[in-house]
């Protein structure tokens, strides 16, 4: 390892661990290399910027960013909260059940497992505390648990920048994430149900059969996005990428036509907010290119597709110690980091064995959700901890229960990639 290569690591880790702009620590890397390496920094900032401008799949990011912002400002959350209510308030520990069904159905609007902690994660949490009677770091929880469906469930921005970097189809990507997504609800249902039997926490307040029509009826414009979303996607109506843009002009529309709630001024600050969360998630892929850059001219996907092949590890095996890496590692470091720095080091040795990149996509991205409930780093905890004033020590005590069932679960779809693969393969993508 030379010193070119030694500074790129040193920056890009001492940065994340200090938890300095994420953009920043990755651009950072990749000049330190190019300035320790002795190369012409400014010609390859100029190729990467270039090469963005041609990646057709990057514009359904901004897109679905400006989605959730504006179902966030329409207060979506809020309709989509009573018709759950209705449907799985009546079962112990209710509050949680309704919780998870939401984040489920929002994520398959948002994609952003932070959009979802803070639009109906925020909602819930007070909903939780004030009505059901839950221990504030017990709220906070099951909040920042059940946001991390979001990247899961389609369509999914993790999703998209995994298959930017791996070449997967987002369309099988898409399909793929929808199983383990329910799986996941499931799973945190479960949990809950567990808990709540033990700590005697009540079903929630909850409107009578007669009045379920009346709930979903109100709720039922919001809950056409996805059916549209999905609906078009695999149709052949519109493809994935083109499904961001039906996204945004859907949401703006139920906001601003139907529940009226959107006006010109929100228009302007919910554009200037996406404009702000998509400038800072586009710098970080450009960074990443740059840091891509690093690792191919050092040839270390090579050195490790040789190490593994001398090492004779089966697929599962693989896999196995990949998760491993990475649950330790998302201790530590934010999954945007390790989705872009050590992906791309892995996916040739993915090849190599044959393991399909759809499953290891979605391995993968459930990976690091699970990372970002994981202490000390998780990104979650902080949120939920600074949007409810909620002391964070109180939060981690209460979250370990639902890292395990998702550990669990990750374990289960590691096994049996059968799961992932099987509404890919009906849908035809092999």
């Amino acid at each position: 390892m030379n010193t070119a290569l030694i500074t790129l690591l040193g920056v890009v880790v001492f940065g994340a661990l200090m938890r300095l702009p994420l953009a920043l620590v990755m651009f950072a890397g990749g000049c330190a290399y190019l300035f320790v390496s002795k190369q012409d920094i400014g010609l390859l900032v100029g190729q990467v910027m270039g090469q963005m401008t041609t990646l057709y799949v990057l514009v359904a990011i901004p897109m679905f960013v400006l989605a959730a912002n504006v179902m966030n400002a329409a207060s979506i959350s809020e309709r989509l909260w009573a018709a759950a209510n209705a449907l799985v308030g009546r079962f112990k520990g209710g509050m949680g059940h309704v919780t998870v069904l939401v984040s489920m159905i929002f994520s398959s609007m948002s994609g952003s497992a932070v959009t979802d902690a803070a639009g109906p994660g925020l909602v819930a949490t007070r909903m939780m505390r004030e009505v059901g009677k839950y221990p504030a770091g017990l709220a906070c929880a099951i909040s920042a648990a059940a946001a991390t469906i979001a990247p899961i469930i389609p369509p999914s921005i993790p999703l998209v920048i995994y298959a930017l970097i791996s070449g997967a189809s987002i369309g099988a990507l898409f399909l793929a994430g929808l199983i383990p997504g329910v799986m996941m609800g499931a799973s945190l249902m479960l949990a809950i149900w567990l808990i709540a039997r033990k700590r005697g926490l009540a079903a929630a307040e909850h409107d009578s059969a007669g009045e379920l029509p009346a709930v979903m009826g109100r709720a039922l414009p919001s809950l056409t996005l996805p059916v549209v979303l999905l609906g078009g996607i695999w149709s052949g109506v519109f493809s994935p990428t083109e499904s961001a843009a039906v996204a945004a002009l859907w949401a703006l529309v139920l906001g601003t036509v139907l529940y009226r709630r959107i006006g010109v001024q929100s228009v302007r600050d919910i554009l200037n907010e996406s404009s702000r969360q998509t400038a800072t998630t586009m710098l970080l892929i450009a960074s990443a290119f740059i840091l891509n850059y690093a690792i191919t001219n050092e040839r270390l996907a090579e050195s490790l597709v040789s190490t593994i092949s001398a090492m004779q590890l089966t697929p599962l095996q693989f896999m196995l110690v990949v998760n491993a890496f990475f649950l330790v590692l998302g201790c530590f470091l934010d999954g945007s980091v390790m989705m872009l720095v050590f992906v791309p080091l892995l996916m040739p040795s993915v090849r190599a064995l044959g393991i399909d990149t759809t499953y290891f996509g979605i391995v993968v991205t459930l990976n690091f959700m699970i990372g970002l409930i994981t202490p000390p780093y998780g990104l979650l905890l902080f949120v939920m901890s600074s949007l409810t004033r909620v002391p964070l020590m109180e939060i981690v005590r209460e979250i370990w229960p639902f890292v395990l069932v998702l550990g669990g679960l990750l374990l289960v779809l590691t096994v049996f990639p059968q799961i992932i693969l099987f509404l890919p393969h009906l849908f035809g993508y092999r």
